[in-house]
C-alpha cells in the first residue's frame, strides 16, 4: 500500500514539478503575468537564507535578459501564493520589475509544501541544514525510508542519513553552519559531541582555521584520552602438590584450595618446630 501512495504522491509530484514548467498552457495551469506586489511569499519555503551576492547577479541577468523561467503561484483569495521561484521573484524586486511571468497551479498547502522542499531540493539550493530539514519533512509527509528517498532524488542512502544527522547538532552549531562560519563537513564530524564541546571546537575552527582533517584529529585524540584505562589482573595458578609431600615428611596436615595453603598444628611443640625449621631455612 506504500508503494502505490508513493506513486501517487512523490513520483508524481516531481513530475508535476517540470511539468509546470515544460507545460505552461495546459488546461488546468496558465500563464500569467501579474503584478510582484501581489505574489506573497510561501509560508512553507524551506530556505531561510540566501546568498545576496548571487541574488544581485541573478537580478542583473534578469535585467539584461529578462526572466527566462516564470515562477510558480497558486491563486489565493486576496492575490496569489508563490510556490517555487523564490530567488527569482526576490531577484526581479531587486530589479525593481512591476510583473512577473507566473505559472499559476491549483494547489492546496500540502502540495505547495512538496513543490517548495522538491524544487529547492533539485536545483541544490539548498544549504545543508536546510537540506536536512527538507529530508526529514518528505519522509515525514510520505511516510517513507531513507532508501525510498535517495533511489527518487537520485542521492546516495548515505548522502541522506549524513546529511539527516546534522540535525543532532546544537542550535549553535548548525547556526555556524548556516553562517558558513564551518563547513559542512566540519559539521559531521561533530556529531555526536555535546553542546559544550561542540562550541569548543567551533571557537577552534573559526580562531584556527582548521580543517576537517585537523579537527577529526582533534576529536580522535581527545577520545583517547578520556577512555578509561583497562586495568587487567592476572591471577597466578599455584601447585601444592610437592609441599604437601614436605609437610607430609615433617608429620604436619596440610590443605589447599586455589592459591590458599592451609597448615594444621596439633599442639604448639609442632608450631615451635615448624617456626624454627623456618627460620633456619630463611636464613640460607
Amino acid at each position: 500500500m506504500k508503494s502505490m501512495a508513493l506513486g501517487r504522491g512523490l513520483d508524481a509530484l516531481f513530475g508535476e514539478t517540470a511539468d509546470a514548467y515544460e507545460n505552461e498552457g495546459t488546461q488546468q495551469d496558465k500563464v500569467l503575468e501579474l503584478s510582484v506586489k501581489d505574489i506573497k511569499p510561501n509560508p512553507f519555503q524551506p530556505r531561510k537564507t540566501f546568498d545576496e551576492t548571487a541574488l544581485q547577479e541573478l537580478s542583473d541577468s534578469i535585467k539584461e535578459d529578462g526572466l527566462l523561467q516564470p515562477i510558480v503561484v497558486n491563486e489565493d483569495f486576496d492575490g496569489y501564493v508563490l510556490i517555487a521561484g523564490e530567488r527569482r521573484l526576490r531577484a526581479s524586486k531587486l530589479a525593481k520589475l512591476k510583473t512577473i511571468r507566473c505559472v499559476v497551479v491549483k494547489s492546496d498547502d500540502e502540495r505547495m509544501r512538496k513543490f517548495a522542499l522538491i524544487e529547492n531540493i533539485q536545483r541544490e539550493e539548498l544549504n545543508a541544514v536546510e537540506l536536512a530539514v527538507a529530508y526529514e519533512e518528505l519522509i515525514k509527509l510520505h511516510n517513507i525510508t531513507q532508501e525510498q528517498l535517495a533511489t527518487m532524488i537520485h542521492k546516495s542512502r548515505s548522502n541522506i542519513t549524513n546529511t539527516l544527522r546534522l540535525l543532532q547538532l546544537s542550535v549553535k552549531t548548525q547556526q555556524a553552519l548556516l553562517e558558513k562560519k564551518i563547513t559542512a563537513g566540519h559539521a559531521k564530524v561533530l556529531v555526536g559531541l555535546d553542546d559544550k564541546q561542540q562550541q569548543v571546537m567551533v571557537n577552534s575552527i573559526v580562531g584556527q582555521k582548521l580543517s576537517v582533517r585537523d579537527v577529526e584529529a582533534m576529536i580522535k585524540a581527545k577520545k583517547m584520552l578520556e577512555a578509561p584505562v583497562e586495568e587487567k589482573h592476572y591471577k597466578a595458578t599455584y601447585n601444592f602438590s610437592n609441599l604437601h609431600k614436605n609437610f607430609d615428611s615433617l608429620g604436619l596436615k596440610a590443605k589447599s584450595s586455589g592459591n590458599k595453603l592451609t597448615i594444621e598444628f596439633d599442639n604448639e611443640s609442632q608450631i615451635d618446630d615448624f617456626l624454627n625449621k623456618f627460620t633456619n631455612f630463611s636464613s640460607l
